[in-house]
């Protein structure tokens, strides 16, 4: 019996919060004290739960939990973004890092959508 069940690392919206909470962390830990104390602790939060709420989704048995936690990473998602966007307006990041960074948070929503339509579709409860 070769069945082929889902894995967290297929999964997009996991992969690119994932990838980018690190590039976060790349970045911040390159600034100074203050900066690291008041926007940087706050922004690698905000981005690490992302795909920390993702996995927890994941590992919930029940639909309603699944979807929970991956509507919380949607709120975390904003977050991020209000971090994102101050860093930029503050100088502590370039327009590049900016652009990147920000290219990719918007394309997270409807990854999350996705996986929210997709544990409805395929989970009976």
């Amino acid at each position: 019996m070769d069945t082929d069940y889902l894995n967290i690392n297929k999964i997009d919206a996991y992969n690119r919060s994932f990838d980018l909470s690190n590039t976060i962390w790349d970045i911040v830990m390159k600034w100074g004290y203050f900066e690291k104390d008041t926007v940087g602790k706050q922004l690698v939060k905000a981005t690490d739960s992302i795909s920390a709420n993702i996995a927890e989704g994941f590992g919930r048995y029940h639909k309603k939990d699944k979807i929970k936690f991956y509507r919380y990473s949607n709120g975390s998602l904003l977050e991020s973004i209000d971090w994102i966007r101050k860093s930029e307006v503050r100088g502590l990041i370039t327009k590049d890092q900016f652009d990147f960074i920000i290219n990719h948070f918007n394309e997270l929503p409807k990854e999350l959508n996705q996986l929210i339509k997709y544990t409805n579709i395929k989970l009976k409860y």
